[in-house]
This record gives structure tokens, C-alpha cells and sequence, in this order.
């Protein structure tokens, strides 16, 4: 791609790896319902830390412009508010693995619980 030429997104975001995609479920439908639900979090995320940058020039300017977002970059203190707000939201959305992971690591764990619902799947 030259200078001239723009990046084009939408062509990047319909390439493939190279290679066979890795399966986790026996169902491949939960590999790609997955797939769907982290690609959306971490847009969502994304569309979060731009919020930020948003409500932190407005504080601090009063009024911004598109070049004031697209050039900002956040301070230590915002950076760490971030990363924290970060952990936080991937924390809440990984809460249901964790729960799992939870109960296979308790002393007694439901197991059979556990065995019933993979058989399901």
C-alpha cells in the first residue's frame, strides 16, 4: 500500500488466518457465539476508552474537536483510571467462566453438574 492510498478497513477486517481455527466446544456454534460476544467486548471497550477521552476534553476545554480525540493521549492518572475501569469490565464479562473455574477448583466441587452440562454440549 503506497502513501497515497488509504488503509482500508473493511477489507482487513474480511481477511482470514492462515491455518485451521481453533475449536474449544464440541459444538462449533459456541466457538463462533464466543467469538461474536469477545469481538463486541473488546469494541465495546474500545468505544468506552473514547467516551473518556471525550468527557476528559470537554472538562478540561470545554469544547473539542475530532483532532483533539484522534491526537489524545491519556496521562498516568488516566491511564491507570483506565486500565482499572478495563479490569473491571473484563472482569465482569469473564464472571461466568470464572464461576466455573471456581467450582472444578472447590474442595467438593458439582462435579456431576459440571459432566452434565458438557455432555450436553
Amino acid at each position: 500500500m503506497s502513501e497515497d492510498t488509504p488503509f482500508d478497513w473493511i477489507e482487513a477486517s474480511g481477511r482470514r488466518a492462515k491455518g485451521k481455527r481453533p475449536e474449544y466446544f464440541a459444538d462449533p456454534a459456541l466457538d463462533r457465539l464466543y467469538s461474536t460476544v469477545f469481538a463486541l467486548a473488546a469494541e465495546v471497550s474500545a468505544l468506552r476508552e473514547r467516551q473518556d477521552t471525550v468527557e476528559r476534553l470537554l472538562e478540561e476545554k470545554g469544547t473539542i474537536r475530532r483532532e483533539d480525540i484522534e491526537s489524545y493521549a491519556p496521562d498516568r492518572k488516566a491511564g491507570e483510571e483506565r486500565g482499572l475501569a478495563t479490569r473491571a469490565y473484563i472482569s465482569r464479562i469473564m464472571r461466568g467462566f470464572q464461576q466455573e473455574v471456581e467450582a472444578l477448583e472447590a474442595e467438593d466441587p458439582p462435579i456431576m453438574d459440571i459432566v452434565e452440562r458438557l455432555s450436553r454440549e
